[in-house]
């Protein structure tokens, strides 16, 4: 619709932290001469302070006086004045004499914009779309848009929600934010709701541009105590900060709370005495708040209660809790996510698939839910994975109002140490076609209400920001936030607009550095895929401790249902119907029929649907167990790139942000080296069969730390024996002794890049310094856990793993390299291999 100004680059502004997100209203370049065709004031259509349409005026003037450099006055009436911009709802607006019959149908939240001349018309179906036309307005103009034009904006569907996941306490003074990788809760401090929600405004503010219109702000994994009068105040605290910008407040409830907190016997959803009870906290709450959005509920999944406790059915629990909020017009958002990871067993069962739950749970339940319960679902079927199928739940629930659960914190993708733009996953999904019925079924028309004439549906999206300035950790995970509240209003949007307008918004309108970022972004998620878990067997994660960094003999032998049962010759879930699991007739009769032919499934999923033997030939004529290896060279290959890709932006980024982000690059590009050998050499060792290529195992740049000279150093057997090359790995002898691992070179005479692989556990905090010939070539600490935010290992793994590079080091035949440990706490300073590469070289 839009064409955008693109600019050389013009200059740096001043070092940025990242709290204003793409907020920030740079001044354009030559913004004066844009003055002549600005209008000379704002008419916001209400003056009370906690309207949204109120805000827009402030948010109208802070913009333009930061793009444009020119200062608007912000009035209150006469919205049929020349030469402003009139912000409101269509109805204040005809009120007031404006003109309508041109303004097209608006449904709630829905926008009208209109761009003539000096004259801008902002015109909501209610208060909440006033503002969001007022944001898209300023975005627009931040972009460099000053063009004339005129457009109604729907959103797709009614909720568009983020669930926050933090806790009142765990284990400290702060909240904490499970999966969580940007700092402590924004909202809870010390066991209790802060009397300062200052970063929740301007939260709330960042959600409101974008179009979220709700706030889940506490844990699935819930706490009785978020119920008792002082929270219900603190709560009130966080709602009245949020209401300015149309951001409405839900809560997630612990299902025992009338047991836990309330001090009955029972937490049957059907007992008289714990639907009174519900519904006292209810209106309690309400008073309190009375835009309440409605609430969240985790029951009877990953040991959490529920109603099954009485044998009562979820049906029965979502009703209650909706029977409580309909009077208020709130909803009961009510998760899928239901197993029960304790009757789980791969070994003794060849049919046990935790996949299949939430259709064995949920589909005979379909049209017994109130019109006011949405059934929150998961993207797939098992658990935020590199790729997986859609959910076939939305397939079978054609009664029951639903919304797909996406998750912008990266859990199990590389938890913001890694850069991964997720929405090209998330079109996987949103465009899949479920041919309901042997119609066209579009997973984005189903969960919208449309596909199914239903009066509700959208979207959750997990987000879990912390107190960072960066907001989730990383800045170009930012994009992720950024582009799900934009795909929950139009999923239609592709992948590489919403990039590519984040980065103007975020880091300016120099072409090369939106195209640069968007080339790199693209690129993220299929390089992470290939260099994790590819063909559909999900990310290879330590599915047993903190998610993030390799380890694919974790994926079977536990309870948690996330299997490849691989074994010596054979690989994959067989969810076929003839012999597997039967997932694959989950789905309507033609998707079914596609996977549960090897022949049509497609090669990305082959093993999320078949067993197949190492040797099995895809569609493109490699094995699988060679496509394993290239894949995972190739995807850390791309990592690479991306450090080069993002030095080519320097002195175009302000300097701060330029650093933060170059620092964990580099670290990824090293992490994903660490992932392809864990991953390679576990399927090497286990399967026999060597990599076509040579390189497996081969790794001709390596000096080995056990095989050096080592003083006060031991060696030390790793497990599982594929996080380390050659699976060893050296420790300091004591905690209280350095120790020194020294080699004599025997190499061509030149200039190398010196790679050391080491492991930086999170219970202590070790020191490393190399040196060649005596003189230092460089020195770290192991402090990740400190600063780059994903989950801490206290072992020897793939998520302590770690390289850090020293460039351009001039290395003589025979000369003598050193490396000196110094343990700290119970951190052993633990290495694992020292590479010397030529430049260009990369191991």
């Amino acid at each position: 619709m839009f064409s955008f100004l693109f600019f050389a680059s013009f200059g740096l502004v001043a070092a940025e932290n990242g709290l204003d997100g793409w907020l920030r209203y740079a001044p354009l370049p030559s913004a004066d001469s844009y003055h002549d065709g600005i209008p000379s004031k704002i008419v916001a259509l209400n003056d009370t302070k906690i309207s949204p349409v109120y805000t827009a005026g402030q948010e109208l003037q802070q913009g333009i006086s930061g793009i444009f450099g020119k200062e608007l006055d912000v009035q209150y009436d006469d919205c049929t004045s020349f030469s402003s911009i009139v912000v409101g709802t269509v109805e204040e607006y005809s009120n007031g004499g404006g003109e309508t019959d041109d303004i097209p149908e608006l449904e709630a939240d829905g926008f009208y914009l209109s761009v003539d001349g000096d004259s801008v018309k902002i015109l909501g179906q209610n208060e909440r779309g006033a503002l969001y036309g007022a944001f898209e307005y300023l975005s627009l103009l931040a972009q460099g848009n000053t063009s004339e034009f005129s457009y109604a904006s729907n959103p797709s569907a009614p909720i568009r929600w983020i669930n926050q996941w933090d806790n009142l306490v765990s284990g400290g003074t702060h909240g904490s934010v499970e999966r969580g990788y940007g700092g402590p809760s924004i909202f809870y401090k010390d066991g209790y709701i802060k009397e300062d929600q200052t970063r929740a405004a301007q939260y709330a503010r960042l959600l409101a541009s974008i179009g979220v219109n709700a706030v889940v702000v506490n844990n699935v994994n819930a706490n009785a105590s978020f119920l008792t009068e002082a929270n219900m105040d603190g709560l009130k605290r966080i709602a009245d900060v949020f209401r300015p910008y149309g951001v409405q407040l839900g809560l997630s409830l612990f299902f025992a709370s009338p047991k836990d907190l309330g001090g009955l016997d029972t937490f049957d959803p059907l007992d008289e005495s714990v639907v009174e009870w519900w519904h006292d906290v209810t209106d309690k709450l309400y008073r309190r708040i009375p835009d309440m959005a409605g609430y969240l509920v985790k029951a009877n999944s990953e040991g959490q209660p529920g109603p099954f406790t009485y044998n009562r059915t979820l049906a029965d629990a979502a009703n209650l809790f909706a029977k409580t909020v309909k009077p208020y017009g709130g909803v009961c958002m009510f998760r899928a996510f239901v197993y029960d990871h304790t009757t789980l067993n791969q070994t003794l069962d060849w049919k046990a698939d935790r996949a299949n739950a939430a259709v064995e749970f949920f589909k005979e339940l379909d049209g017994q839910f109130m019109d006011n319960v949405v059934v929150q679902i998961k993207y797939g079927p098992i658990d935020f994975q590199v790729r997986e199928p859609v959910s076939p739940l939305f397939a079978n629930l054609l009664e029951t109002n639903t919304a797909i659960e996406l998750q912008i914190t990266q859990e199990y993708l590389g938890q913001q140490a890694h850069v991964v733009y997720l929405p090209p996953l998330w079109k996987t999904i949103l465009d899949f076609d479920l041919r309901v019925e042997g119609q066209p079924s579009l997973t984005r028309e189903i969960v919208s209400g449309a596909r199914f004439k239903r009066p509700l549906g959208g979207y959750a999206g997990v987000a879990n920001v912390g107190t960072n300035t960066t907001w989730l950790g990383s800045h170009l995970a930012m994009s992720n936030l950024y582009a799900y509240g934009r795909l929950a209003w139009d999923p239609t949007h592709s992948s590489e607009r919403l990039v590519q307008d984040w980065t103007r918004l975020t880091f300016g309108l120099d072409s090369s550095v939106v195209d640069t970022i968007t080339q790199l972004s693209l690129e993220s998620w299929p390089a992470y895929e290939n260099y994790t878990g590819n063909l559909g067997i999900q990310t290879l994660t330590d599915i047993l401790f903190g998610h993030y960094g390799p380890n694919p003999a974790s994926q079977d032998g536990n309870p948690w249902g996330q299997w490849t049962r691989a074994d010596n010759d054979s690989i994959g879930m067989d969810r076929t119907v003839w012999n597997g699991t039967g997932f694959a007739g989950q789905y309507p009769a033609e998707v079914a029929a596609m996977y549960e032919d090897i022949e049509t499934t497609p090669d990305d999923l082959l093993l999320w649907f078949h067993h197949v033997p190492y040797t099995q030939r895809l569609k493109s004529g490699k094995t699988v167990i060679q496509h394993f290896y290239d894949a995972h060279y190739a995807g850390s290959a791309t990592a690479q790139t991306f450090v080069s890709l993002w030095e080519s932006l320097k002195g175009k980024i302000d300097d701060q942000r330029y650093e933060e982000q170059l620092f964990r690059l580099k670290y990824q590009a090293g992490h994903s080296l660490v992932w392809r050998d864990a991953v390679n050499g576990f399927y090497h060792s286990l399967s026999g069969i060597a990599d076509e290529k040579g390189r497996v195992g081969n790794y001709s740049w390596r000096i080995e730390a056990e095989n050096m000279t080592l003083e006060g150093y031991e060696p030390y057997s790793v497990h599982p024996p594929s996080m380390a090359s050659e699976t060893r790995a050296i420790v300091t002898s004591s905690n209280s002794t350095q120790g020194t691992a020294s080699a004599v070179l025997s190499v061509k005479p030149g200039t190398y890049n010196l790679a050391v692989n080491y492991f930086d556990l999170a219970i202590g905090r070790s020191k490393w310094e190399v040196f060649l010939n005596e003189e230092s070539v460089g020195s770290w600490e192991g402090d990740s856990e400190y600063v780059l935010g994903h989950a801490p290992s206290f072992y020897l793994d793939g998520t302590s793993a770690t390289r850090i590079t020293f460039e351009n080091v001039e290395v003589g035949n025979g000369d003598l390299l050193k490396i000196v440990g110094v343990p700290d706490g119970e951190e052993p300073a633990p290495l694992d291999y020292v590479s010397l590469l030529p430049v260009g070289i990369v191991d």
